[in-house]
């Protein structure tokens, strides 16, 4: 669906469906967890990050239940208001802890400005805040303080010609297994768009991800030094929350052995700079999915691959460009400067384009989750469907499961039908 007037409620309306729900929770009881704690938390951290259920009163919500189902509840903002009891001075004692883990102070206030209605609480008057430093409130709603790194990528579907190299390349580097695939590529026709269309699906790494709410181990976290969304794989237990809490449709469960042995895996390309088990593929039991290859930018695959990924190295129409999405000088922002300065409906070298200037989007940004990827080009419709493309998956050595992503019903209420 076209989310161009859409709001967060219609949104959330168009995926919350009995069919989607019924769908959810036969998913979830395939496995060995409390399916319906996963799927009422799932639709609670859509709502989370969509501004309609406080990040407090989230996780007061289901501390108990998570403690009763996985015996620790794990989660950062959890642990603190545990830990504080209402005490302001040991909350943000607990803030301050888990800064100097794996929570930085950027993140740390944010989550205080989200919290502080739960314990009755207004800034954080930290030592920062006293010396005159921006309050937990306005870094919350995108304040003054410095932006650090955060990697995202620019996608071109409008140079998109459907090869599917992309889909290989990420296949082949990560040794995923049959119909795992991390990226897809949908081809559709739609009544508001002439010819074939293309869009490149990818995991998001949202900046507010859902999937990160739900995960009661922090296996799923965000690197604080760039903005990844990961799996530590050593950490995850495969309750497969994430799959159903992410509106995406990027998780993948291991459910058997994998194709490719662990002793065939580049000892390089298993582990990240943090010595977390985070890339490559998943082993049994565990959740998988596009990592924008943090090995390579950490520099463990040589110095030359740094700011690369296989998808992009891959992409011989330049379709693909991955960078710091905060930085104006990297190569994402670098081509989006200049695409849009071009301005020209050049038909010929443009067919999806459909308007007189270029047109960007990020996919279901009204629900909060702050995505990572922008596309160039158009948006599906309402009336999107899919249709074959240029090339099979089948020619290209991969497993097609296009139609059971989309009938999850995962990937935006339907973008695509």
């Amino acid at each position: 669906m076209s989310t161009d007037e859409a709001t967060a409620d219609e949104v959330l309306a168009d995926l919350h469906t009995d069919e989607w729900e019924a769908e959810m929770q036969a998913l979830l009881e395939e496995g060995d967890y409390d399916a319906e704690l996963g799927l009422e938390m799932a639709k609670d951290a859509q709502r989370l990050v969509a501004d309609e259920l406080d990040e407090a009163d989230f996780y007061e919500r289901y501390h108990d239940a998570v403690i009763d189902e996985f015996g620790v509840d794990d989660r950062p903002v959890a642990e603190a208001i545990e830990a504080a009891d209402g005490d302001r001075e040991t909350f943000v004692e607990s803030l301050e802890a888990l800064e100097d883990g794996e929570l930085d102070r950027r993140e740390a206030m944010k989550k205080m400005g989200a919290a502080g209605l739960f314990l009755g609480l207004g800034t954080w008057a930290s030592k920062e805040n006293a010396e005159g430093g921006p309050d937990a409130a306005s870094v919350a709603a995108g304040g003054d303080e410095e932006e650090g790194t955060q990697y995202g990528m620019v996608i071109d579907l409008q140079k998109c010609d459907g090869c599917l190299a992309c889909v290989v390349a990420c296949s082949q580097e990560n040794n995923t297994s049959a119909g795992a695939n991390w990226m897809y590529v949908f081809t559709y026709e739609d009544d508001q768009q002439q010819g074939e269309n293309y869009l490149v699906r990818t995991c998001q790494h949202c900046s507010d991800a859902p999937c990160e709410k739900v995960c009661p181990t922090t296996a799923r976290h965000k690197r604080t030094e760039d903005g990844l969304v990961l799996t530590d794989y050593d950490v995850c237990i495969g309750c497969r929350y994430c799959q159903v809490a992410c509106p995406y449709g990027v998780n993948y469960f291991q459910w058997g052995e994998p194709d490719t042995p662990r002793s065939e895996l580049d000892p390089e390309h298993v582990y990240d700079g943090r010595d977390r088990r985070v890339d490559s593929r998943p082993p049994k039991g565990v959740m998988g999915k596009c990592t924008m290859c943090p090995s390579r930018q950490d520099g463990k695959r040589g110095e030359e691959k740094i700011g690369t990924t296989a998808c992009e190295d891959a992409c011989s129409m330049d379709a693909i460009h991955f960078g710091d999405m905060n930085d104006d000088e990297s190569d994402p922002n670098q081509y989006l400067e200049r695409v849009r300065a071009e301005n020209a409906n050049d038909r010929e070298d443009y067919p999806n384009r459909t308007e007189d200037t270029v047109s960007t989007f990020r996919l279901l940004e009204e629900l909060g989750t702050d995505p990572n990827v922008v596309f160039v080009g158009n948006e599906p419709g309402p009336n999107a469907r899919q249709v074959e493309g240029p090339v099979s998956y089948e020619d290209v050595g991969e497993v097609d499961r296009r139609k059971e992503v989309l009938d999850d019903g995962t990937f935006g209420g339907g973008v695509i039908g």
